[in-house]
């Protein structure tokens, strides 16, 4: 008898480059000020959605790169103070914070919050962009390097310390985390696709977090990475990060998307482009890849990565296509969407009012665990 799945969630994304209806240009329609990102995060939270991304950058990464940024720990922080349900993942990079101060931030910023946190671990990093805070290492040594920083933190969260630790790239000499997580912990969530990517998953993550690539891509990705869970005794979970642009008819939906990168200036398409020539990262590579009129499917668009690091592709269609698309990656195994859209205010919106209803209409089937609320 096959094990019923669980209901799925959807969370939605702090926009901490810059919003608006455009993007690729010089400088952002609305600036990612801490007033305009507190208004997403209640307007989201008001909406029911699950958890928000924080994203992790050096540089702004939708805009000049030169262009107003938000702190992503301050962020996160500040946003912790002003919100009561919704959960936070925070993005992480291994390496810019000594491991036993950051255990100590994160126990100390779950207790605020309520337990409503959780780390996305970002080894892999954009090109060139750790090396902006003078921080290096080869794309093996940085998943290496993650390995030993979710170890260590797990224990100290789990000990207290204090915590002897002698690792290629972490050494603690005594570490003390006081008080510990109240149980339970921040989850770990990992990102990426190549090999040490999924090797370090199966050993250490609570979530692998894809980004969004065509069916059959999309489906031997998962197959790899199930390989690798039993082997670790563990179980996987994975979740689907995509952007999406609905509208009311499909020939809307597909000007919206086009109408996105139409104030895209030639300097931010360059600096896109260098960020990922010659990248190690094989999900980065993925996503940018030239394809015509920028179609890789019959609903995926990936046009946003020529003015995007990251994630650059998003489902086009009206509400029941976007629907449709999320249900398949939902029955290929995906329990976790993490969705954004532009603006980022008013799509949080839109999404939750005319997209996931009939995704909870289409998958409420006897059997499945979850009580029909999809959105956690």
């Amino acid at each position: 008898m096959t094990e019923p799945r669980p209901a799925p969630t959807f969370s939605w994304f702090v926009p901490i480059d810059g919003d608006g209806d455009r993007i690729g240009s010089l400088r952002a329609q609305r600036a990612p000020t801490f007033e305009y990102l507190r208004d997403v995060v209640l307007n989201a939270e008001r909406l029911g959605y699950h958890s928000l991304l924080i994203p992790t950058r050096f540089a702004n990464g939708s805009f000049e790169h030169a262009a107003p940024l938000a702190e992503t720990w301050t962020t996160a922080t500040a946003l912790c103070a002003v919100s009561s349900r919704i959960r936070l993942l925070i993005a992480v990079r291994p390496g810019v914070t000594p491991v036993g101060l950051f255990a100590q931030q994160a126990a100390t910023l779950h207790e605020i919050s309520g337990g409503r946190i959780d780390i996305n671990i970002v080894p892999g990093g954009i090109q060139g962009d750790n090396e902006r805070l003078g921080i290096s290492g080869s794309h093996d040594d940085r998943y290496a390097q993650a390995d030993e920083f979710i170890d260590a933190c797990a224990r100290l969260w789990e000990t207290g310390g204090p915590l002897q630790f002698e690792g290629e790239s972490v050494r603690l000499n005594g570490a003390i985390v006081s008080p510990t997580p109240t149980p339970p912990a921040p989850e770990w969530y990992l990102g990426g696709a190549s090999d040490a990517a999924l090797r370090l998953a199966a050993s250490r993550a609570d979530v692998l977090l894809c980004w969004i690539q065509p069916p059959e891509p999309m489906q031997a990705l998962l197959d790899r990475a199930r390989d690798g869970f039993p082997l670790a005794g563990r179980a996987p979970r994975f979740g689907l990060r995509t952007h999406l642009v609905v509208r009311d008819t499909e020939a809307e939906a597909w000007d919206a998307a086009a109408e996105l990168l139409s104030e895209a200036h030639p300097d931010v398409l360059a600096q896109r482009a260098a960020a990922v020539k010659s990248t190690a990262m094989v999900g980065a590579a993925a996503q940018a890849r030239r394809v015509e009129d920028d179609r890789l499917g019959e609903r995926l668009w990936n046009g946003i990565s020529r003015v995007r690091v990251n994630l650059g592709t998003a489902i086009v269609g009206t509400p029941q296509q976007a629907a449709d698309e999320l249900s398949a990656y939902w029955r290929m195994g995906f329990d976790e969407f993490i969705l954004s859209g532009y603006p980022h205010l008013e799509e949080a919106d839109r999404i939750a009012q005319d997209v996931i209803p009939l995704i909870e209409a289409a998958e409420r089937v006897p059997g499945r665990v979850g009580d029909g609320n999809l959105r956690g």
